[in-house]
């Protein structure tokens, strides 16, 4: 199947009232995982590249060919998007490279910096077709900046989408990134604010840290897509400890990688069937 391009998975969610899934790519091992769960749930999926996985690697191309080489041989629709990217010429090398969304963060700037600095990756961007997500009001969980108890404000946010067009807006409602436990308290009422105020689909970062009914409701308030890595790698890494626990002496790391790839289509498939009730 060919690749398709995150705006079309978004378009056609948001138009149904669901979620998109968006996961985290660390490693080869993540994205095929990521994509057998969406073809066990019949969903669409965007794999996503951090820009923290991309220093993890030293390089964005080996870890952003390598997903874009198994999101073409899925069978279920399938996008490939940089996430979280501070750099813009990491955002240009992603274009360059054929994905097909950015998340641009220029959220720990001053307001005017931001919209200035978004709006040029996104005249870049554009120019190629490729869709961009950016973020307003802090997500907490990444320390400086980013701020728990930080809100997205409604007026602001419409003025940021006037003045950068971005495709898509990240907007702080209470979830945090790298939360171990599901219990987050979302703003529905914001989250509705938002939907009103902005005409473009609304992202909702730090979701590991978002319970199920949480997330359902989200997505019924005004979200459309959905972002997870934490809580992957949880059952990723509980996978592996289980494995070498039962098995003391194995040295073949495809031993404990087959069930941890295993565990985290699981999960996959799972969050897809909550944003997709």
């Amino acid at each position: 199947m060919p690749l398709t391009p995150t705006d079309e998975i978004v378009r056609r969610a948001r138009a149904a009232g669901t979620g998109v899934g968006a996961f985290n790519v660390l490693q080869l091992e993540h994205a095929q995982a990521i994509v057998a769960g969406a073809e066990n749930a019949d969903r669409p999926v965007v794999l996503q590249i951090s820009e923290n996985t991309v220093r993890y690697h030293g390089a964005l191309e080996p870890v952003a060919l390598a997903s874009l080489a198994v999101a073409r041989a899925a069978k279920t629709p399938v996008a490939v998007h940089l996430d979280h990217a501070e750099n813009p010429d990491l955002v240009r090398e992603a274009v360059a490279l054929g994905l097909g969304s950015v998340m641009f963060d220029a959220s720990k700037l001053p307001y005017a910096e931001n919209v200035a600095a978004t709006r040029e990756v996104v005249e870049h961007c554009h120019s190629h077709g490729v869709w961009v997500e950016a973020e307003l009001g802090e997500v907490g969980g990444k320390g400086g900046a980013h701020t728990p108890g930080v809100r997205t404000d409604p007026d602001e946010a419409r003025a940021f989408v006037d003045a950068t067009g971005v495709d898509a807006l990240a907007v702080a409602v209470g979830s945090a990134h790298q939360m171990v436990t599901r219990d987050a308290v979302l703003d529905f009422d914001l989250i509705a604010r938002l939907r009103a105020a902005v005409d473009v689909p609304l992202v909702l970062h730090g979701s590991s840290g978002v319970s199920d009914p949480h997330l359902t409701a989200a997505i019924a308030a005004g979200m459309t897509k959905v972002n997870v890595s934490t809580h992957l790698n949880k059952a990723f890494t509980e996978a592996v400890r289980v494995h070498l626990a039962e098995h003391p002496t194995t040295v073949d790391p495809r031993t404990y990688l087959t069930p941890a790839r295993a565990a985290v289509a699981r999960e996959v498939s799972h969050l897809l069937a909550v944003l997709s009730p």
